[in-house]
This record gives structure tokens, sequence and C-alpha cells, in this order.
């Protein structure tokens, strides 16, 4: 005959009681003194993610933030939510191992700082199909890049015919640049179609959104870069939006390109443009982004003559006050 003690001892651990017995009385008291979380303190985060692009360090011109892991470290310390790589300064910098590639990746995540953007030049604005191909490639190439550093959306251009003599002279020309002689610029939009219509399988693959930027070239205007975005006709390539690529009515036409952005790059200029200067009311593109229903990423792009070290933490508070979600 069993034990009467040992069979209840056997219903009260069954039943829990030995667990809890364990927790502290203090602990049994604190937990029943929690307050249910208040609504507002639920829901959709209330800001954008404001990330830093290289570029605002480097520029083209800055040797001493060439190196990726510096700007990875000040991107951190300045308290950016991110980092949006330009594939342009490390391509010049050093060779592309796989090791290398793998320690920004690393070092960002030891920051818990995510690698969010890729931005990238290509350029299929040429009769020369060859040309076009060794464009489509170097871009196929980028693409498996940015999969390999879990980067989720790269920047692309549709290039630009190239008659200009140099940047600064195309920038004196507010970026408007003559065809090739015979050509003229419905000859390129075909060409662009088709290139980038053959990178969309590699960016399906690797899971990598292609946001072709308004910039200069065939996507000078909304019209140009809807026009290409419309007739690849995937959500494989979408919208990178720069504030600072309107140089006249920037509001009309950032509104039109609003619905596809998946990407938006924001200027600012203090100590005057390197270039030209806008003075661009961020509240109002706020209000643009917010209308169309963008949750995503806003990228600093500093193009002004300040010193960085000063330009970029303001940028960063001007940028955070101009773009709360409400």
């Amino acid at each position: 005959m069993q034990n009467i003690n040992s069979i209840d001892r056997r219903k009260w651990l069954l039943g829990g009681g030995a667990a809890a017995s364990l927790i502290p009385l203090s602990q049994a008291v604190r937990a029943q003194e929690i307050e249910p979380v208040s609504s507002d303190m639920l829901g959709p985060r209330r800001s954008y993610p404001i990330v830093l692009s290289t570029y605002s360090l480097w520029r083209f011109e800055n040797e001493e933030y060439r190196d990726f892991d510096k700007c990875i470290d000040l991107a951190d310390e300045w308290g950016f939510d991110g980092v949006e790589l330009l594939l342009y300064q490390l391509e010049q910098n050093e060779l592309l191992s796989h090791s290398k590639m793998m320690s920004y990746k690393r070092h960002a995540l030891r920051l818990g700082l995510p690698l969010v953007g890729l931005s990238t030049h290509q350029g299929f604005v040429t009769p020369d199909a060859d040309l076009r191909q060794q464009n489509i490639d170097r871009t196929i190439g980028q693409i498996e890049i940015a999969y390999k550093l879990g980067i989720p959306v790269m920047r692309v251009n549709t290039g630009r015919w190239g008659t200009s003599g140099s940047f600064d002279e195309l920038m004196a020309k507010r970026g408007i640049e003559s065809p090739l002689p015979g050509f003229t610029d419905e000859d390129g939009f075909p060409w662009v179609i088709e290139a980038l219509e053959k990178c969309i399988p590699t960016a399906e693959k690797c899971g990598v959104v292609l946001a072709l930027e308004n910039h200069w070239g065939l996507g000078l205007t909304p019209e140009g870069i809807l026009r290409i975005v419309n007739a690849v006709n995937s959500p494989w390539l979408q919208i990178t939006t720069d504030t600072g690529n309107f140089l006249e009515d920037p509001y009309q036409r950032l509104e039109k390109i609003a619905p596809q952005t998946v990407f938006v790059q924001a200027k600012t200029y203090f100590g005057g443009g390197q270039w030209y200067t806008l003075d661009l009311d961020y509240a109002r593109i706020g209000a643009i982004l917010a209308k169309h229903n963008y949750r995503g990423f806003i990228s600093l792009e500093f193009e002004g003559r300040e010193d960085c070290r000063t330009a970029v933490p303001k940028s960063l508070e001007l940028l955070r006050s101009a773009f709360p979600r409400k």
C-alpha cells in the first residue's frame, strides 16, 4: 500500500506546486503589479530609419574616408540606423575579395547597423550592343555582391550619352546632355529597358530589388523614370528617389515617382553645394512620402562644402526632425 503522504506529494508536483514554490515571493508580487502596456506604445514605428550613405563622407575626394570600416564606425558613432555603401568607393580602393566583403558584413552586425543599400553605376545609353552587354554583366555582378552582403536594395542608373566633357560640365548644363550625333533619346529607352530586363532574373533569384534613380541621362525626368520602370513591369525594378536631382519643380516631380519608391536618398548642402544648392523643404517631402505610404529607409547624401564631421551630424538632426511618422 502506498503512503498517503506520497500520493499527496505526487499530486502537488503534477499540479505545478513545486514550480510555483521556486519563484521568489518578491518576484511573484512584482509580476502581479505589472500594468498592461498602453495602446499608444504599440503599433508601427513612428519615425523613418535614417541611414548614412558612405558617399556623404568620401564623395570621390576625401582619401581618409575611403575605408568602409571607418565609415561604418562613424555611422554608429553619430547615431544612424544603418549604412548605404557606395560600391565605386570600394572598387577604387581594393580588390573585392570575398573575405574582405564578409568582414564589412561582420563589422556592421557587431555594431547592430544593417547594410541596407548598395549604390552602383552602369551605363546602358549607348548604340554599342557589346558595351551594353558589358554593363549588363557588370550589373549582374553587382547584384551578386549585394546578395553576399545581405543588402536588399541596389541603386541603378540608366547611364548617359557621354557627350559632356566632364561631370562638372554636365552639372553646369543642369544635367541636360545632347545625344550622340544621329541619335535621339527615343533610341535610348529601348536599350535601357532591354538591359534592365536581362538583369531582373538575377535580382529575383538573389532577392535584391533594383531601384532606378532619378539621376542624369534618361532618368532626368519623372516621365523618363516611369517609362522605363513601367515597361519592365517587375516588382524587382522600382525607384530610388533622390531629393536633390530634380532641379526644377522638385515637389511636383517627387510626387510623381513616390508611389513606386522603395528607397530615398536625401541631399543636404551645408556650406553650399559642390555643384548647386537646393533649399529643400523636407517636411513637405516627408508629407509627400507619407501620402504614398512610403515606410522605408532615408539615406543621407551630404553634398555640401562644410567639413563632413560637422555637417553630417547636423544633417541627421535635420532629417530626424523632418521625417517623423505620426
